[in-house]
This record gives structure tokens, C-alpha cells and sequence, in this order.
């Protein structure tokens, strides 16, 4: 057992590093996917929402863990393999665009339907209506559920430690193996996802406040 030295707190600030990009890269990625899953869902075309539907039902009735190990060993049995870090900024993407679209889905839906009548009485299509009208009401809306769910991606990124990725998690791990004090590392680990997590929570908090305000006038 040996005592902590300054090189061990610069490891495991480099791995913070890594995992405030791999949820950056997931929430980029998962933010793609889930505005095309959002626009599916309130499409007109019975047959794309029902994609849409199958698509987050099987991402969201299926456990985190299990889509990164498909996504990591999945890519070596077609014949290339990711890596840990692709892999898991894959996995989390996916399953990100699952919840995202399900959040903007219903802030698409929370917007009034007079105004899309409004639209179309003016002969806007479905493209522009929800360019111009629909997406930049529903922004409003999505705004606090989207922050709500960043950090649960945050801490979601600490399940990329089972593929090898050395993300803040796996740091950790290391780091205990060479100095035996799991407690004083792992309250490390704990105080850093904390301070990271926390402002984000109370960012949400004070949108949902002025979101309910905006609505009382």
C-alpha cells in the first residue's frame, strides 16, 4: 500500500477529460439520431412511426451494458473492429437517440395545435411548418429535459469502463490496483462525477422554474 502522489490526481484528471468528451461525442451523436427519431414519431406516415416506435422500444426495454457489448463485439464479427472508445461513443449515441427523441417527441406535441393549423391554413408544408413554427416552440420545452437527461449521460459514460475505454471509472480501477485504498479513491471518483453533475442539475432546475413562470403569464 503506498500514498497518493500528485502524478495519481493528474491521471485521474486526464480521465475526466475523456469522459467529458466521450458524453460530449454521445450527446452530439445521440442528439442526431434523436431529432430523426422525434420527427418519425409525429410523422403522418403510419409506417415511419412505427419504426420510430420499434426503434425506441428496443433501445429503451434493453439494458445500457448489453448495446455497448453488442456494439463492441458486434463490430469484430462483421469483420472490423471498433475499439473501445468508438464503441462506446457508438453504444451511447444510440441509446441516447432513443431517450432524446422520446423528450423532443413530446415537447414536438406540447407545442399548441392551433399553431400547426395556423400553418398550414397559410399553405405551409410539413417541412416548413416544422422548421418555422413547430421545432422552435418545442425548443423552449425541450430545453430542461434535455439537461436533466446530460447527466445521466455523464454517469452513463462510466459503463465504457467494462470495454477497456479509460474513462474516469476505469481510471479508478487502475489506480486502486496500484495503491490498494479503495475508499479514498473511489469518494475521489464520486466527489469529481459530483461536481460535475451538480451544476447541470441546477441549471435544469432554474430552466424548468423559468419555463413554469413563462407559462404563469
Amino acid at each position: 500500500m503506498r500514498t497518493l502522489t500528485l502524478s495519481d490526481i493528474e491521471f485521474l484528471i486526464f480521465a475526466v477529460r475523456w469522459t467529458l468528451l466521450l458524453s460530449a461525442l454521445a450527446f452530439a451523436g445521440g442528439g442526431l439520431v434523436g431529432i430523426i427519431i422525434a420527427l418519425l414519431r409525429t410523422s403522418q406516415q403510419p409506417l415511419l412511426r412505427m419504426l420510430a416506435i420499434a426503434y425506441i422500444r428496443v433501445f429503451q426495454g434493453t439494458p445500457l451494458l448489453l448495446q455497448l457489448f453488442l456494439v463492441f463485439f458486434g463490430g469484430d464479427l462483421l469483420g472490423f473492429g471498433l475499439g473501445p472508445w468508438l464503441s462506446a461513443m457508438l453504444g451511447l449515441s444510440l441509446n441516447a437517440g432513443a431517450f432524446l427523441g422520446e423528450i423532443w417527441r413530446g415537447a414536438i406535441q406540447g407545442v399548441p395545435r392551433g399553431q400547426i393549423e395556423a400553418a398550414r391554413s397559410l399553405g405551409l408544408g410539413y417541412g416548413p411548418t416544422m422548421g418555422k413554427v413547430v421545432l422552435p416552440q418545442a425548443l423552449r420545452l425541450a430545453v430542461a429535459p434535455t439537461v436533466g437527461f446530460l447527466v445521466n449521460l455523464v454517469k452513463s459514460t462510466s459503463l465504457a469502463s467494462i470495454l477497456g475505454f479509460v474513462e474516469l471509472i476505469r481510471a479508478g480501477q487502475l489506480l486502486n490496483n496500484a495503491t490498494f485504498r479503495p475508499f479514498l479513491i473511489f469518494s475521489t471518483v464520486a466527489l469529481i462525477y459530483f461536481v460535475i453533475c451538480w451544476p447541470l442539475t441546477m441549471a435544469s432546475r432554474r430552466l424548468e422554474a423559468r419555463l413554469a413562470q413563462a407559462y404563469r403569464r
